[in-house]
């Protein structure tokens, strides 16, 4: 009787854990500052709310308080209450534009990763239970890569790379995206050309990063979309307004609600190992204190 009771508590408890829900990570990077990274991180993050998904958008680009300025908001709690205040998770969670969930920067990615066990676990498993309420967690990294950004980066699912045609920013990306490719050769990458002047100048982009990465590191990417040079963002930005709110109908808005599309229906390639949020936290703890 008691083995067919454990037995049953078993199943139950596979049952119950094959039906948790499991949100798609992804990592926004760009190997320079000033390529519209923040921008594109919010606006595609209200993008896929806009769509019905449910999103985290956790700044990552600690100090620089770039999501707030954008949405012309000032957020009561950062995820410096978490570590100094002792705050919870969901209590430094700020409700953000169309159902947009956040998490504002204030402390920077050493003081994260050079905290006790005690509070990484503590970091890690309010992490984990908070993203069962949501479909998509979106970090929106700062620029370049270094030893602490990586531990957050090599975790997720999907990394998207954030450039514009300019000569400079397209060394840049390549240098990013070399620096995570030495570190893990499987995690997907996703190229964003910003501020195109036309489609061909974003795909001509697109076609030299391309052509680099498969002649030096024997590596695919996937173009997630080109979003044009649009006075209108310039405009939004000076409002505070993401610009998918402030002109539904601009180049740039369209540009981003497709690729929302492409992320929200799984057109987005998805053929990394760690697609799994409950795999994503196992990442993340293994990076920040070497323990599964």
């Amino acid at each position: 009787m008691n083995d067919q009771a454990e037995k049953l508590r078993a199943m139950l408890l596979e049952e119950d854990s094959s039906q948790q829900h499991k949100a798609k990570t992804l990592a926004v990077v760009s190997g320079k500052g000033g390529v519209g990274k923040s921008n594109f991180s919010l606006n595609l993050s209200i993008s896929l709310c806009q769509k019905g998904e449910r999103v985290l958008l956790f700044d990552m680009d600690i100090g620089m308080g770039n999501l707030d300025i954008l949405m012309g908001r000032t957020s009561q709690y950062s995820i410096a209450d978490f570590f100094d205040n002792h705050l919870s998770m969901n209590d430094i969670v700020t409700k953000g534009p169309n159902g947009l969930s956040y998490i504002a920067g204030g402390t920077g990615l050493s003081h994260i990763v050079k905290l006790e066990e005690g509070q990484i676990s503590r970091f890690t498993e309010e992490l984990a239970a908070l993203m069962r309420n949501y479909d998509f967690l979106v970090f929106d990294m700062g620029a370049g890569i270094t030893e602490e950004s990586a531990k957050f980066i090599l975790s997720v699912e999907e990394i998207a790379i954030i450039t514009t045609p300019e000569p400079t920013a397209i060394t840049d990306a390549y240098s990013a995206m070399k620096q995570i490719h030495l570190l893990d050769d499987s995690i997907p990458f996703h190229l964003v050309i910003n501020r195109a002047q036309s489609e061909k100048e974003g795909k001509e982009t697109f076609k030299r990063i391309s052509d680099v990465l498969k002649r030096f590191l024997e590596r695919e990417t996937v173009l997630l979309g080109i979003i044009p040079d649009d006075r209108s963002i310039q405009q939004a930005v000076k409002r505070q307004i993401p610009f998918i709110l402030y002109q539904e109908e601009s180049p740039a808005s369209k540009a981003i609600l497709q690729m929302a599309e492409r992320a929200s229906t799984g057109k987005v390639d998805r053929s990394a190992k760690n697609n799994h949020s409950s795999q994503f936290i196992s990442k993340l703890k293994k990076f920040l204190f070497g323990r599964k």
